[in-house]
């Protein structure tokens, strides 16, 4: 494997991604292979079944669909660019597609926690306000939300990255990480970025907001179900919840243990594993969830399947 320590012999950045020999590199290249196709699959499979069963056209689906096309692009973002980076001995990254990998990924996270907030509600007002959901979740709504989560987290590091691109970097240019991290890129930069490192404080805290809302709604959702006379009831409500419950502790129990985490060098390795998990094996695991424990879900999988 070569590095190159002079940087006027680079063209971007190098991103180490998971080190070793070749062997090693080879062998996590096919299984990151057969993950991103799995995850393609199951995510894909669950847009279809939605699209295709006239059953599954309400609101809950609805968001469960564009939640898999969220996660669909969510793993292209970086894996595409992980496998490349196995196969190759210099391991760059050109500045462009550095800094587009990390507004896309910030951009889908960011929308990632806006669609949990939504499908929050939806439970919220499904459970807490039976008689009234249709008539407030409407499709009119369920596509205004939808468009919205969209909007909102495409524009939420929309300034950051503009004022990164434009800094200039000095150094060996070397990213320890197998994607661009807002901390190393800041880290090789010529000069400190106050502005920068402000804003990030401000907007990363902020994305708490959409949890603190989750927890809020389920808290309502809990009073609620436990004031159902009958177990089966109970049972049924909780059903319905379960799935997003899970989703949501997989995805922020990560992301929140990648950023209380201190970001000291010998921690580097963790923290990449840390992300891995929320950046690559979650959207892997969330069809198997939602699939699982959903009956309406399975039945129309087995239609779209033939199975």
């Amino acid at each position: 494997m070569k590095f190159f320590n002079n940087s006027s012999t680079i063209t971007g950045f190098i991103l180490l991604g998971f080190p070793g020999p070749r062997e090693k590199q080879v062998l996590l290249f096919v299984l990151f292979s057969v993950v991103f196709l799995l995850t393609l699959m199951g995510n894909g499979s669950i847009i279809c079944a939605v699209r295709w069963d006239q059953r599954l056209h309400t609101p809950m689906y609805i968001l469960l669909a564009n939640f898999s096309f969220l996660e669909i692009w969510y793993v292209t973002s970086t894996v595409p660019n992980m496998l490349a980076n196995f196969l190759s001995d210099t391991k760059v990254i050109s500045f462009s597609g550095c800094f587009l990998q990390f507004y896309f990924f910030f951009s889908l996270g960011s929308t990632e926690c806006f669609f949990l907030a939504v499908m929050a509600f939806d439970r919220y007002l499904a459970i807490c306000q039976p008689l009234h959901y249709p008539t407030i979740m409407t499709g009119r709504l369920c596509t205004n939300l939808v468009v919205s989560c969209w909007v909102l987290g495409f524009l939420w590091f929309l300034i950051p990255i503009t004022i990164i691109s434009q800094m200039s970097f000095c150094g060996s240019r070397i990213i320890d990480h197998f994607l661009c991290d807002p901390a190393p890129l800041l880290a090789l930069t010529c000069k400190k970025a106050p502005v920068v490192e402000l804003v990030f404080s401000i907007l990363s805290p902020l994305l708490i907001i959409p949890l603190l809302f989750i927890v809020v709604s389920y808290a309502l959702v809990l009073r609620a179900v436990l004031k159902v006379p009958s177990a089966a009831g109970r049972r049924k409500a909780f059903s319905t919840c379960g799935s997003h419950l899970a989703v949501v502790s997989l995805f922020y129990g990560s992301v929140l243990v990648m950023y209380v985490s201190p970001t000291s060098e010998h921690e580097a390795g963790m923290q990449k594993i840390v992300t891995l998990f929320y950046s690559v094996v979650t959207p892997l695991l969330n069809p198997v969830i939602y699939s699982l424990r959903n009956k309406d879900m399975k039945k129309a999988l087995r239609k779209f399947l033939g199975i």
